[in-house]
């Protein structure tokens, strides 16, 4: 259920911190008491098909969440309770969509009480899981495994001796396969493997829990891990567009409002016309909310592309836009016209990507898959603009195009709801 649920072995595991436990607790609060409820209130409803239908509805959610979590629990972000409360929500929301669909009979009181009974169970749990449980991952000797120590928030205990009763109470081990280890230590990994202990490559750990991939000495072949899917990337291009064209005609009465607002508190256009780079480095026109006072045709620098904390040309309405990202809405047109996507690395300003491209090495690899109204860097990292932050930035881009896959995301979209909600990153 939780981050360190998630890794650790059944018999080390405490049973609260065990799925099966949050899965018969959930059937409890999610199902068997709002069935009991609702018989106290209507004896006789019970016996009814409608009620029927939503229990097993109530059931299904439970098992959907759980999935979900499960899927994305390979990627960070997890540490904390903020894909708990998404996931619950999404996966009830599917049964509301499917009884709306179908038009199958519901009870929506007993929809209303399993929603309810599963989120209380579920946040109850995570909080006393949180008051007692703490990432520990054993470190086997030996290469660049001490550099995880920079990582603070997980408790790293060294294994001084290859004995597997040193191990008591590590969630998993991690290990540097890239030096020769000696014969005990490799006896000693086996058997751990046999006993079906979680063992990771210190790189491939190190990405899961910073959202970084290490770009300082890429080497061909770890370019070659990063192209991305190629079957997800056509699916999630036509999932693109079907999604355009169904959330167009629910903004587009908000969006007149939002740029009649803009009007009325600023001179200049409601929209933001630039030139930034898109897939394979094509250059493309991305439409915004205009949030900044227009700006004399000379300012038109590199500068003027950038934009710094509490920068005085934000209007009134544009901090409003900028900090809940509603600013972003006009590239929907964008999406439309096959150039950006829904998710993915935010494109540059043309100006910003020729500078980053002669002072950052790899940089126009990003380009490799098409932009996003909202990427990973962004919810993990926030707004940036200088070259070491940049460097932080593409690491993190990296990482998405290596792990591009439709639950890295559903782990985007869910925190980019949190960050729309938080301001965070915002400029």
């Amino acid at each position: 259920m939780n981050d360190t649920g998630s890794m650790r072995i059944g018999t080390q595991r405490p049973l609260i911190e065990r799925q099966r436990f949050f899965i018969a607790g959930a059937v409890v609060f999610a199902a068997v008491v709002p069935a009991l409820v609702r018989f106290l209130i209507f004896p006789d409803a019970l016996s009814d098909t409608p009620a029927l239908h939503s229990v097993l509805a109530n059931l299904l959610a439970i098992g959907t969440s759980v999935w979900m979590r499960l899927s994305i629990g390979q990627y960070p972000g997890n540490r904390s309770a903020s894909l708990l409360v998404p996931t619950i929500l999404v996966a009830h929301a599917i049964n509301a969509m499917i009884f709306l669909f179908t038009r199958v009979n519901y009870d929506r009181l007993l929809l209303l009480l399993g929603l309810v009974g599963h989120l209380v169970w579920a946040l109850l749990l995570e909080l006393s899981i949180r008051r007692h449980s703490r990432l520990r991952i054993g470190m086997i000797p030996g290469g660049s495994v001490e550099q995880l120590r920079e990582i603070d928030w997980v408790e790293w205990s060294p294994i001084p001796e290859p004995r597997l009763d040193l191990t008591s109470g590590c969630d998993a081990l991690v290990a540097d396969f890239s030096v020769d280890l000696t014969a005990p230590w490799e006896a000693f990994l086996a058997d751990a493997a046999l006993e079906g202990r979680v063992i990771f490559q210190v790189k491939q750990l190190a990405e899961s829990l910073t959202g970084k991939v290490a770009i300082d000495h890429l080497s061909e072949n770890s370019f070659g891990t990063l192209v991305p899917s190629r079957g997800y990337y056509y699916l999630k291009e036509a999932g693109d567009f079907l999604l355009a064209l169904v959330v167009l005609p629910v903004v587009i009465v908000p969006m007149l409002l939002v740029g009649l607002a803009i009007r009325l508190d600023s001179r200049g256009p409601a929209l933001f016309r630039q030139r930034r780079v898109g897939r394979a480095g094509r250059p493309i026109i991305i439409y915004k909310f205009r949030t900044m006072r227009l700006l004399d045709e000379a300012a038109d620098t590199r500068a003027a592309a950038m934009t710094g904390e509490a920068d005085d040309r934000i209007t009134r309405v544009g901090a409003v836009l900028r900090q809940y990202r509603i600013d972003e809405l006009p590239q929907i047109i964008n999406i439309l016209k096959g150039q950006m996507s829904w998710i993915g690395p935010r494109p540059e300003a043309e100006v910003l990507s020729s500078w980053y491209t002669g002072e950052i090495p790899f940089y126009r690899y990003r380009h490799v898959v098409k932009p996003g109204i909202s990427g990973w860097a962004q919810v993990t990292q926030g707004h940036v603009a200088e070259v070491d932050q940049i460097i932080e930035k593409l690491q993190y881009d990296f990482f998405y195009i290596k792990y591009f896959s439709p639950w890295l995301d559903l782990l985007i979209v869910m925190k980019t709801m949190r960050t729309m909600l938080s301001g965070f990153g915002a400029r």
